[in-house]
């Protein structure tokens, strides 16, 4: 849907909830990504009431979506509703060095920093407990077998881990890939992964820092991406989907391994989790816009002690697909 399709009441409705201070600069941040109330609240130096009455008449025309996940409520702008064509059209209008706006990125920068020391810390801590913390989470051993089973006819050449924590992913397929890349943002957690490789003689992988949602890796590198438990990490998985689809070459796969929806909000006050569980259909959409196809989605279900259910989503790049299809047209 284009901004010339929208109704004469929505897109006065739209304009109406967009014309005002307040609500534009909201439009604006979250055009950047999902934030609570309370980090709005932060950013923006207004009381929680105030923000709150300014986002329902956001979302009311259908420019911001709103969600829940246990007790926090996220919004981000809209990308589904009815209004989305109306807010993206606005954020294309907004100067990027506007005072004001300069002025809410630099506080959106330091929630995020913030966000970010807090997960850091949390790795620092728990560096070499991560694989024991993760066998709380899902039975791994059956993990594992569906990781492997999930990628069973994928020719891999070249396999990239994002968030590799412990290096247990490129352990895993080091005997049937050519070469393998981790990327994690914490040192200690590569300290880790490069002294379990080393004692697991693998020697086919290495791992290096990056930011999951700036590779310094070139366009169409490898035939396979791995996102084992690293988005419920992430303030913005969607973005960092599309960084791993740019990295993919044509008709390569991406597998996503991560919790259902949960409500234990214990992982989120004490082990930095910021999204608690991802439902398929968000996944699915998430997939689609990073330019990708879902192939298939598959859920293991929690042992009778109440553990977390893993599931595994895994996507195609659609560019091998595409090629052929036009090749085949011109032969005929």
């Amino acid at each position: 849907m284009s901004v010339s399709s929208l109704s004469f009441a929505r897109l006065l409705d739209g304009l109406k909830a967009a014309g005002e201070d307040t609500r534009l600069r909201l439009l604006a941040l979250l055009g950047e990504g999902e934030l609570t109330v309370s980090e709005l609240t932060e950013i923006l130096g207004q009381s929680q009431p105030r923000i709150s009455r300014h986002l329902k008449l956001l979302a009311e025309a259908g420019l911001v979506e709103r969600f829940r996940e246990a007790s926090w409520v996220f919004y981000r702008r809209a990308v589904e509703a009815p209004g989305a064509p109306l807010a993206e059209a606005l954020l294309a209008l907004m100067a990027p060095d506007d005072d004001i706006l300069l002025r809410d990125h630099e506080r959106l920068e330091a929630v995020r920093a913030a966000r970010a020391a807090h997960a850091q810390d949390y790795f620092r801590a728990h560096a070499h407990e991560w694989d024991a913390i993760r066998r709380l989470h899902a039975p791994e051993v059956e993990v594992e077998q569906a990781i492997k089973d999930s990628l069973q006819e994928a020719d891999i050449s070249s396999l990239l881990d994002l968030g590799t924590g412990t290096g247990r992913i490129l352990e895993l397929f080091a005997p049937r890939i050519g070469r393998g890349v981790g990327i994690d943002l914490s040192a200690d957690m590569l300290a880790v992964a490069r002294a379990n490789l080393e004692r697991a003689g693998v020697r086919n992988a290495t791992v290096r820092q990056g930011d999951i949602y700036n590779l310094a890796l070139p366009r169409d590198a490898f035939d396979v991406v791995i996102i084992h438990q690293v988005l419920h990490f992430l303030e913005d998985a969607p973005r960092a989907l599309k960084e791993a689809a740019r990295v993919l070459r044509p008709g390569g796969r991406l597998l996503v391994v991560d919790f259902d929806p949960h409500e234990l909000e214990f992982l989120r006050e004490q082990h930095a989790h910021r999204r608690l569980g991802f439902a398929p259909e968000i996944m699915d959409s998430w997939l689609s816009q990073a330019g990708l196809v879902p192939q298939s989605h598959r859920s293991l279900a929690p042992r009778a002690d109440g553990k977390l259910t893993v599931s595994l989503w895994l996507a195609r790049d659609p560019r091998v697909a595409t090629a052929q299809a036009q090749q085949n047209k011109e032969v005929a």
